[in-house]
């Protein structure tokens, strides 16, 4: 019962995350702000479509706490990769742009891929949540790879810099979804005594560098690229981290190890038709296309910057 619970949540949350992810990329794709900038997150806070995809990202957070409450994070964070069916389909309509069957076996492979990774991960919790010099050890690492990744995707443009947000934001992510795991564990143990420790304000934190690099990801490119990096990337460093810090223990079997090798392997063929693709190539020149013209409207001075020029 707790299998089911744990995973309806994890899909649930999945699907929260699709409608956040879409609404919060429609505005950030249209915003000319400077990347990795706390202006970009003022600029978009003032936005009621992006608003409403905190919304949506606050939901899905919320169902993520409850799958991680019953069942272990090696299980809950593959399964988030739900969000893929649901929100490709539907930014590519936005777009006025069709799928075709490149891009829907791009979909599936990385959807079945994560599936197959799931199954030969055979996760056991221990509801442990980790040592300070496990959780300064890993985190410290997985921080710095952070910040080389952003700071290398501001030196490109396009898809490139798309993509290394895009990663930069799954590490990101991937230590947010084990810091939540632990904080879970720390206030089934100690109830609101954890308040009184670190780990829900490094949480928050997280959050917060998650959120500012997933937005600039969104600005840079279409949630064709972005999207499925992340949601390749994450969960497999959240496994990781679910190992190492946690204490997460996954089958060592043979069968397990070969579906998990293949299904990650497939996971990383699908992100690579996408792309690869065409379709979301033109849908990169048309975000690009929509981001210069906003920054060209934002930077042209007004009709009363004009006269004030004149006058002076």
């Amino acid at each position: 019962m707790a299998v089911v619970l744990g995973a309806t949540s994890a899909i649930a949350a999945g699907a929260s995350f699709a409608g956040a992810g879409v609404l919060q990329h429609w505005v950030a794709a249209r915003t000319g702000r400077a990347s990795l900038s706390p202006k970009l997150l003022a600029a978009l806070g003032r936005q009621p479509l992006w608003l409403a995809g905190v919304v949506l990202a606050t939901a899905g957070n919320g169902f993520q706490a409850l799958a991680l409450a019953v069942t272990p994070l090696a299980l809950v964070q593959p399964l988030l990769v739900t969000e893929l069916i649901f929100a490709i389909p539907i930014s590519a309509r936005l777009h006025h742009k069709r799928l075709g069957s490149r891009e829907w076996r791009g979909i599936a492979a990385v959807t079945v891929g994560l599936a197959a990774t799931v199954w030969g991960a055979a996760p056991q919790g221990t509801g442990s949540s980790g040592t300070s010099a496990r959780w300064i050890l890993v985190g410290g690492v997985l921080v710095v790879a952070a910040l080389v990744l952003a700071v290398t995707g501001l030196r490109r443009t396009g898809e490139a810099r798309a993509v290394l947000f895009a990663t930069s934001a799954a590490l990101v992510f991937a230590l947010y979804s084990t810091l939540l795991a632990a904080t879970v564990a720390s206030v089934a143990a100690d109830g609101l005594a954890s308040l009184a420790t670190p780990l829900p304000y490094v949480t928050a934190a997280a959050s917060l560098a998650g959120l500012l690099l997933i937005q600039s990801a969104f600005q840079a490119g279409p949630l064709a690229v972005t999207l499925p990096m992340v949601d390749w990337a994450q969960p497999l460093v959240a496994v990781l981290l679910g190992i190492t810090v946690l204490g997460e223990s996954l089958s060592t079997s043979p069968n397990h190890l070969a579906a998990l090798a293949i299904g990650a392997l497939t996971a990383l063929a699908g992100i690579l038709l996408l792309n690869t693709s065409p379709q979301v190539r033109s849908l990169q020149d048309a975000q690009t296309a929509q981001v210069t013209t906003e920054r060209a409207r934002t930077a042209r001075p007004t009709h009363h910057d004009a006269a004030a020029v004149e006058c002076a």
